[in-house]
């Protein structure tokens, strides 16, 4: 049964956002939210304990190991099968399941004991009755654990999982404003940019924008608040040639009066220059998800702040880790990818692949010659009560 997961708890917690929170972002973060957040991180439980069986890895973790260790006794390729099977220990150890021993160079985990056997449908059913929305996150995540054993074997690897041609719909459902779970990414990102946009407005730079869902959800808001008339030109990027024409095609069709917007490819990792983007050309550089996926963060902040004008700002929308090495539900997934688990590393702003800590954002931008770094909504003081908050923009300046 499933019936109860979260209910207890969630409205405990939604009583304490809305203390937290500011009330623009009231409305994204309800009881009913974040139940169904409760409801969507038992679901990946249940599909890493499913891994967990189908690999052997609670025989392998019967006596203490490092993660390579631990990925040697069960038959991993240890190359890049290391980073999602180190998330999955973090994850087995948050749920009691493990326990985990520092000292050396290295932590080392052993089992608790025999791991319980959880069916995940009963939580999937439950999420359908309760709001279908967010089931695109589901049916990514449990397409993805199918796949898993073969790819911690090194039978496959994560772009192949990932992005064959026949799973593009996967992301279509999955990057979008419809569903429940990565809208409110989009919708804080829209709200950080009205309140940091500058009066006199100007030409907005989007990197990463995806299937489009981003650029959407921010000019839907303009549009609401009466200011998209301040938008001089939207440009809209994206890497990926079948994202690129699948985003321009869906802001066309929703947006059909614009005509200030537009659709070039750039990729984040060369330089800005090269692909058109003239220095100190643009007033707001927007992101949503992208820039934790940057090769190289200090080189892409760095190209960033360039193309800034002086006073410009960068506005990004990511899901903020609240501490070091804290297992977010949604790594799940996208630990499979190596653009997400193997960046270069500049510690201490950038010690691991992945989301990245406050302090780390604010350090790396710093770094990169911004000022004025601030957060929509003050994401320290929010996870230091509720430390499962995850959701957040991060603004910085170019000086003057």
């Amino acid at each position: 049964m499933t019936g109860g997961i979260g209910r207890a708890e969630a409205p405990a917690a939604a009583a304490l956002l809305r203390e937290l929170l500011p009330p623009a972002l009231l409305p994204l973060f309800d009881t009913s939210f974040v139940r169904l957040h409760l409801l969507y991180d038992e679901f990946i439980h249940r599909l890493v304990l499913g891994v967990v069986r189908e690999t052997g890895l609670e025989q392998a973790m019967r006596e203490p190991g490092t993660p390579t260790e631990i990925a040697t006794r069960a038959g991993f390729l240890s190359g890049q099968a290391l980073v999602p099977l180190d998330w999955m220990l973090r994850h087995l150890t948050a749920r009691g399941l493990l326990e985990e021993l520092s000292g050396g160079a290295a932590f080392r985990y052993r089992s608790l004991g025999p791991f319980p056997t959880l069916d995940p449908a009963p939580v999937s059913e439950e999420q359908k009755r309760l709001d279908p929305s967010w089931m695109p996150a589901y049916t990514l995540a449990e397409t993805v654990a199918r796949d898993y054993p073969a790819f911690l074997r090194g039978e496959v690897t994560g772009e192949e999982v990932l992005f064959s041609p026949r799973r593009l719909r996967l992301w279509i459902d999955y990057f979008s404003n419809d569903n429940g779970l990565y809208a409110v990414n989009n919708r804080v990102g829209a709200l950080a940019v009205e309140q940091w946009l500058p009066k006199s407005g100007g030409v907005v730079l989007e990197l990463g924008g995806g299937l489009g869902s981003g650029a959407s959800a921010l000019l839907e808001r303009l549009e609401t608040v009466d200011r998209l008339g301040a938008i001089a030109e939207y440009r809209f990027t994206e890497f990926v040639p079948a994202f690129l024409r699948r985003g321009e095609q869906a802001l066309r069709t929703r947006h059909p009066g614009l005509s200030r917007v537009t659709f070039t490819p750039l990729d984040m990792n060369r330089p800005f220059g090269e692909q058109g983007v003239a220095p100190g050309s643009v007033s707001i550089v927007y992101a949503v998800n992208t820039l934790h996926v940057a090769h190289d963060l200090d080189f892409t902040l760095g190209e960033v702040l360039g193309a800034l004008e002086p006073g410009g700002r960068l506005v990004v929308s990511e899901c903020v880790r609240p501490q070091a090495r804290q297992p977010i539900e949604s790594e799940f997934v996208f630990n499979l990818t190596e653009t997400f688990r193997s960046p270069r590393l500049h510690p201490p702003d950038r010690p691991t692949g992945g989301f990245l800590t406050p302090g780390q954002w604010k350090g790396a931008m710093e770094a990169a010659g911004f000022a004025d770094i601030r957060f929509l909504p003050d994401i320290v003081r929010v996870q230091d009560q509720a430390p499962r908050f995850i959701a957040a923009a991060i603004g910085a300046t170019r000086p003057l």
